[in-house]
């Protein structure tokens, strides 16, 4: 009677009935880790765009290249190495993806939380989330870091579309509290006494790979964002479906259009984000022994 609701119905789904379900493919991903070692880790770390040396600090670093297991995928933007990393970090047994895709780059939402899903297989009780993000406060300075507080989800998709896979969470998530309150407080407390400034604010997460207009940056503060960048929200929406604690945390690594002065560029980012590497090593070693220890 409705064929064109039919066929709208068929275009979006996104999981054909015969192929086998995410956790299929994550279950696969584990096994080929257990093969490679035997590190039980207790939190996850996913490091952004020119983050990913603070997976060179680990102590007792396993290093195992995203091509070596299945269903991982390398990104092909300068600064995501590509590695699945495990080792310590003060006792604390932690995984680490050195790197990440994105949607931009014609993966499928799927595909953009593999990585994420596969560490909360692993047994963590908690993801770290860290990006490269454009600033929208005028008064903020590039180099800032800032702890998530919320998200706006503005990339169009999410990794639940289709049918629901039961074996990872169930149909509707709630994502009232998406940022864990106690990881934002462990956060609060390392900042403080290792005399860091910690900003706070929503980001925005767009599908890229293009930055924003002045125009899309004037809208996004309108909508309380106070950062914008490309990543994240879908691996944020992931976790919390399978009942993994998440925080994150921006290095604000350039002044979005409008505000900055000068042209923005990804080498920029990557040259902010190595400058703040002191910082983002500190608050991150402590925020992992306070997770650790939760």
């Amino acid at each position: 009677m409705f064929p064109a609701r039919a066929r709208y119905s068929a275009a979006v789904s996104t999981h054909h009935p015969a192929s086998p379900p995410p956790s299929a493919r994550v279950a696969e991903t584990v096994r080929a880790v257990r093969a490679k070692t035997s590190l039980e880790p207790r939190v996850g770390l996913v490091l952004g765009s020119g983050l990913g040396a603070f997976a060179d600090t680990l102590d007792g670093l396993i290093k195992v290249p995203y091509s070596e297991l299945p269903h991982m995928h390398a990104s092909a933007v300068v600064g995501h190495a590509g590695n699945l990393c495990f080792g310590k970090v003060g006792g604390v047994p932690v995984v680490c993806m050195q790197g990440r895709i994105h949607l931009y780059e014609g993966h499928s939402a799927e595909a953009v939380v593999h990585g994420a899903r596969t560490m909360a297989r692993l047994g963590v009780s908690s993801v770290l989330i860290t990006n490269a993000a454009g600033g929208l406060e005028p008064s903020w300075e590039a180099g800032d870091l800032m702890l998530m507080t919320d998200h706006l989800n503005l990339t169009g998709q999410t990794p639940l579309l289709g049918p629901n896979d039961d074996a990872l969470g169930p149909r509707f998530p709630d994502m009232s509290t998406a940022y864990d309150l106690g990881l934002r407080d462990a956060a609060r407390e390392v900042a403080r006494a290792a005399g860091i400034t910690l900003r706070e604010g929503v980001y925005a997460g767009l599908l890229g790979p293009s930055y924003e207009t002045p125009s899309e940056v004037r809208m996004l503060a309108k909508l309380g964002a106070q950062a914008v960048g490309m990543s994240t929200v879908l691996e944020v929406i992931a976790l919390r479906h399978m009942k993994v604690k998440v925080g994150a945390l921006s290095c604000i690594t350039n002044l979005a259009a409008g505000i900055s002065k000068t042209e923005l560029d990804h080498a920029e980012v990557e040259e902010t984000a190595r400058k703040k590497r002191g910082d983002l090593v500190k608050l991150l070693g402590g925020w992992i022994e306070k997770a650790g220890a939760a």
